[in-house]
């Protein structure tokens, strides 16, 4: 049996200054299951500290945060509360 293909969404924040990013991955993620994946790419520094923040008050987690120069890279895997 072939494993289902995982589909990840991936939010385009670069340029946006907060609260925009974590709106933006907030729009994404809404309606979708559990364990959907999301990748945000941002060059707002304040991503580090506001994307985790606010998958913690709505029960998701980050699974990954990278910089790449001046963009900033997170993936998070959705919670059952999206």
């Amino acid at each position: 049996m072939i494993p289902p293909t995982r589909t990840i969404t991936r939010v385009d924040a670069r340029r946006l200054l907060c609260p925009m990013p974590v709106i933006r991955l907030q729009s994404a993620a809404k309606g979708q299951p559990q364990g959907t994946e999301i990748e945000v790419l941002a060059t707002d520094p304040g991503v580090m500290a506001d994307i985790p923040a606010w998958c913690r008050v709505h029960g998701h987690a980050v699974t990954a945060q990278t910089t790449l120069g001046r963009e900033i890279l997170i993936r998070v895997r959705l919670g059952p509360t999206s």
